[in-house]
């Protein structure tokens, strides 16, 4: 379909039954031409097409600000997206969801340079990259009110990482290739507050979302 231009995305969005606004396909499309510059010299995305990096991941970051949007997350987060990668869900999620300040954490050095490039251009608020391990993170950062993990770690893995920087209210969601499991056995100190599978890239997909045991609601 030639270049990213916003109105090639907005179309394109549109095919995927997916409504965006003017300025939501602009900033997509500075995102998705700088992302295909930067993935000629480094590895950052398996697809060289646009149409297939809005269908198969950028994809993700709307059904995500949808699933958001009906948990009780509150007024303005603080949001941890561990292993960012190329910034994905997290940068086009930013312009579908703005709430709260928003971290994107990787330890790729090219990766952390190439979010930080892309956020120069789309000037989004109140986001950012830091480019370090999750245990280095620095204390004052926590607790936050959310933090998302994909293909990050194994889940439980994560939840234990999340479970002592959290919020008493807080949550954490999984994005997964898989329904959420029957067996909580792996997530001491948890339970879910819901999940939801949808359909991206012909596959099916799905979030999970969990919060502490011990959260009042």
């Amino acid at each position: 379909m030639g270049k990213p231009t916003p109105e090639n995305v907005a179309e394109q969005a549109a095919r995927l039954g997916r409504s965006i606004t003017a300025e939501q396909a602009r900033l997509l499309s500075l995102y998705l031409d700088a992302l295909l510059k930067w993935n000629k010299a480094m590895n950052l995305v398996a697809h060289g097409d646009w149409t297939r990096v809005l269908s198969d991941l950028v994809a993700d970051s709307w059904h995500l600000a949808d699933f958001l949007a009906e948990l009780p997350v509150a007024a303005e987060p603080s949001t941890l997206d561990l292993g960012a990668g190329a910034g994905l869900p997290g940068i086009p999620l930013r312009v579908f969801w703005e709430r709260g300040e928003y971290r994107m954490v990787e330890i790729r050095e090219k990766r952390v340079a190439f979010m930080r490039y892309a956020l120069s251009r789309l000037r989004l608020a109140r986001t950012s990259a830091l480019g370090c391990r999750v245990e280095e993170l620095p204390e004052e950062l926590f607790p936050v009110d959310l933090i998302l993990s994909r293909a990050f770690r194994p889940w439980p893995e994560v939840l234990a990482f999340a479970l002592p920087r959290l919020q008493a209210n807080g949550l954490c969601i999984i994005l997964a290739n898989a329904p959420m499991p029957d067996d909580m056995a792996e997530a001491p100190g948890w339970r879910s507050v819901g999940s939801r599978e949808y359909e991206t890239g012909g596959k099916s997909r799905y979030f999970w979302a969990f919060t502490p045991e011990s959260a009042s609601r």
